[in-house]
C-alpha cells in the first residue's frame, strides 16, 4: 500500500530535493520530534537550531565585550561584530555597494515607527496603504495625521484577498505634491499573499516613496535589493532563523535617510548636545536613528544566524514551503462533515502559487456554524500543535475576508465603549455569525510532511458535531453561539 508521504512525493517531486533539510530537522530541531511536538507558528516567529545558541554562547564565553559607545578593547571589540553583522545583513539582501543602509531597531515594529516619525508628513502630502497590513504599517497613520496630511487605504478584491491593482493605480495617480508614503506587505501575515515586488517600481515612477514591510516574505524567499529598490524595509529576525529576540532592522535607501527628521534625539543618536544651549546635532548615517545603546551582545547572533539560513539554502526552504502549502490548502479544502457540508473555509487563494506559507481559516460545523476558533486552539494545544488564533493584528484583511463592512464596526463602536476584541468577536458573531478572527497556521524552514499531516489529522477529528476526537477521548468544541453567550 502506498503511504500518505510516497503519495505527497509523486504529487510534489521536487520536494525530494529537500532531503538535506529533513536531516537538519533530526539534529538542529530534533526537540520538536523527541516532545511529540508540531510547531505551525513560523508566521509569528521561527524556531532556532541548536548550533546557532552553542555558537553564540562560544562566542560570548570566549572574549570580552562593552558597551560599543567607548574606544576601550572591549567597546572597540564589540563595535568590530556590530558592524559585521551590519554588512552581513546587506550582503543577504543583495544591496548594491553605497544604495543601502541598515539601521538595527528592536523589532520590525520599531523599524516601521522609525519612518513613520521621521517621514516628512505635511499638509497636502498622503499617506496610502493597502487594506492588507499589520497594524505596526496602519500605525503609521497617526503620524501623517498629526502632520495635516491624508490618509487612505487601498481595498484587495475577495476570494484571493490581492491588492485591487487598478484601483491602487487610480489612487497612486494623483497630481505632484508634498512627500507621499506608499506602504504595503512583500507578504500577508494573515492570508500569505505575496503582493507583486513590480507595484515599488509602479509606485516610484509616480512620485512616491514606498515601504515594503517583508517580515513575512524573508523567513522563506530572498529579498533582492538589486532587482527590487523600496526606499524602506522593515524585516524581524527572529522571524527569520528564531535567535536572537529583540533585534529587528530598518533597510533605508540613502538617499532617503537624508530626507527623514528625528522629532527627538537619545543617547547614541547625537553627535554634540549641550543644555544651556539647548542645540543638538544628529549623528550621521545610521547612528542618529539606533536610538540608546543596541543590544550589541544579540546583534551578533544575527550573523551567524544569516550563516544557519545559508548553510539550508533560501531555495530549498522556498520549495519545501511551496509544496507543503499546495498539499495542506488541498487536504483542508476537501475536509466534509458526514452531510456533505465544507468543515473548513479558508481565506485567500486555494493553490500555493504567488502566496508563502501561511494559512488562514475557520472552521465551521455540520450546520454551517462557526466553531470558536478559541476553542480550536486549546483542542489544537491538547493534541501537541502549536498554531496562531485571532486577528493577526491584521484587522483590514481580516474585515474584508469574513464580509465585514464599515455598517458594522460602526455599529459596534456605538454599541460599546469599551471594545476590545472579544467584545468585537461577540457583537460580530451576531449579526450574521461573522467573526473578527480566524485560525492561522505557517510553515518555514524546519516544517516537514509530517507536520502538515498532523494538522490535517487533527482537523479531520472536528469532523463529529463540532467536538475533537482523540484516541479514545472526545472534546466538545464551542461554536459561534458560545461567543454571543460572551463565554
Amino acid at each position: 500500500m502506498t503511504s500518505a508521504y510516497d503519495a505527497f512525493l509523486a504529487e510534489f517531486p521536487e520536494f525530494a530535493s529537500t532531503e538535506a533539510v529533513d536531516r537538519v530537522r533530526a539534529t538542529e530541531y530534533r526537540r520538536l520530534d523527541e516532545r511529540g511536538q508540531v510547531y505551525l507558528d513560523y508566521t509569528g516567529g521561527s524556531l532556532y537550531a541548536e548550533s546557532q545558541v552553542l555558537a553564540h554562547a562560544s562566542l560570548l564565553n570566549g572574549s570580552v565585550f562593552g558597551n560599543p559607545h567607548s574606544g576601550s578593547p572591549s567597546s572597540l571589540a564589540m563595535t568590530a561584530l556590530v558592524e559585521r553583522a551590519r554588512r552581513a545583513v546587506l550582503d543577504w539582501f543583495n544591496s548594491p555597494p553605497g544604495t543601502y543602509t541598515a539601521v538595527f531597531t528592536a523589532n520590525a515594529t520599531g523599524a516601521l515607527k522609525l519612518v513613520g516619525e521621521s517621514f516628512a508628513f505635511q499638509p497636502g502630502g498622503r499617506f496610502l496603504a493597502t487594506f492588507d497590513n499589520h497594524n505596526s504599517v496602519n500605525g503609521i497613520r497617526q503620524f501623517a495625521v498629526a502632520q495635516g496630511a491624508t490618509v487612505d487605504y487601498a481595498p484587495v478584491t475577495m476570494p484571493d484577498l490581492r491588492i485591487d491593482r487598478d484601483r491602487l493605480e487610480a489612487k497612486l495617480s494623483v497630481a505632484p505634491g508634498p512627500p507621499r508614503l506608499f506602504a504595503y506587505p512583500a507578504q500577508s501575515n494573515f492570508s500569505g499573499v505575496r503582493h507583486p515586488l513590480e507595484l515599488i517600481d509602479l509606485a516610484r515612477a509616480r512620485g512616491w516613496l514606498v515601504l515594503l514591510d517583508a517580515a513575512a516574505l524573508v523567513p522563506t524567499s530572498r529579498l533582492d535589493l538589486s532587482r527590487a529598490t523600496p526606499d524602506f524595509v522593515s524585516v524581524s529576525f527572529y522571524k527569520m532563523f528564531g535567535y536572537p529576540t529583540g533585534v529587528g532592522c530598518l533597510l533605508v535607501r540613502n538617499e532617503c535617510l537624508e530626507t527623514l527628521r528625528r522629532p527627538w534625539f537619545a543617547g547614541g543618536t547625537v553627535s554634540f548636545a549641550t543644555v544651556q544651549g539647548r542645540a543638538c546635532r544628529l549623528s550621521p548615517g545610521e547612528a542618529g536613528f539606533e536610538d540608546g545603546t543596541l543590544n550589541y551582545l544579540g546583534i551578533p547572533a544575527v550573523e551567524i544566524g544569516l550563516r544557519h539560513l545559508q548553510s539550508i539554502g533560501i531555495d530549498a526552504i522556498a520549495t519545501r514551503v511551496k509544496c507543503l502549502t499546495a498539499w495542506l490548502i488541498r487536504s483542508l479544502a476537501t475536509l466534509r462533515h458526514d452531510n456533505g457540508r465544507p468543515m473548513v473555509r479558508l481565506y485567500g487563494p486555494l493553490t500555493a502559487e504567488r502566496r508563502g506559507g501561511t494559512i488562514a481559516m475557520n472552521f465551521y460545523d455540520p450546520e454551517g456554524h462557526l466553531l470558536d476558533y478559541r476553542r480550536v486552539e486549546e483542542m489544537a494545544g491538547v493534541a501537541g500543535i502549536s498554531l496562531r488564533t485571532g486577528c493577526f493584528c491584521n484587522p483590514g484583511v481580516g474585515e474584508v475576508a469574513e464580509g465585514i463592512t464599515e455598517a458594522d464596526i460602526l455599529a459596534a463602536l456605538h454599541a460599546d465603549d469599551e471594545m476590545n476584541l472579544q467584545r468585537f468577536n461577540q457583537f460580530m458573531a451576531g449579526r450574521g455569525g461573522k467573526s473578527a478572527g480566524a485560525i492561522r497556521v505557517s510553515l518555514g524552514l524546519a516544517s516537514n510532511f509530517a507536520d502538515a499531516q498532523r494538522f490535517v489529522e487533527f482537523a479531520g477529528g472536528l469532523r463529529n458535531q463540532g467536538r475533537l476526537t482523540m484516541g479514545d477521548a472526545t472534546f466538545d468544541v464551542e461554536s459561534s453561539r458560545a461567543l454571543r453567550d460572551g463565554s
